[in-house]
């Protein structure tokens, strides 16, 4: 099975970026291909970063309280390139009833802060393992 190709983003203005390095470190000694974007990105220049790269996963990482604009834009972008087999999930300072909103629009599992890595470790590989047997 190839590996699991995942981009880490930092959309907006937010500049802390420790989460999403640890983040990106830890799926990748999972044994995934990370992308990590670095800071200050729009949702266009992720979504175009996650077509290019041909990514299975796009990761946001939001501490800036605009997730419910820059999760459904990025999805809307990849979507209207036809894309809609990307997982997008992410994690931040999320109030509940925006993750279910979120959840609602076609956002995976999002996660916040304390977060055991190995969490979102075990739902991408289920998600894609899903995906994988869908395809098949």
């Amino acid at each position: 099975m190839r590996p699991i190709r995942v981009l880490i983003a930092k959309p907006g203005l937010d500049g802390h970026d420790r989460g999403a390095k640890v983040v990106a470190a830890a799926l990748r000694d999972a044994g995934m291909e990370v992308i990590y974007t670095g800071l200050h990105q729009t949702p266009e220049m992720i979504a175009t970063a996650a077509i290019q790269e041909d990514v299975d996963v796009i990761g946001l990482s939001i501490l800036s309280g605009a997730h419910m604009t820059l999760f459904p834009r990025v999805l809307a972008l990849v979507r209207e390139q036809g894309r809609d087999d990307i997982l997008i999930t992410g994690g931040g300072i999320l109030p509940a009833e925006d993750i279910e909103a979120l959840q609602k629009q076609g956002i995976g599992r999002l996660f916040g802060p304390g977060t055991a890595t190995t969490d979102l470790i075990t739902y991408i590989r289920e998600w894609f393992a899903e995906r994988q047997q869908q395809e098949a």
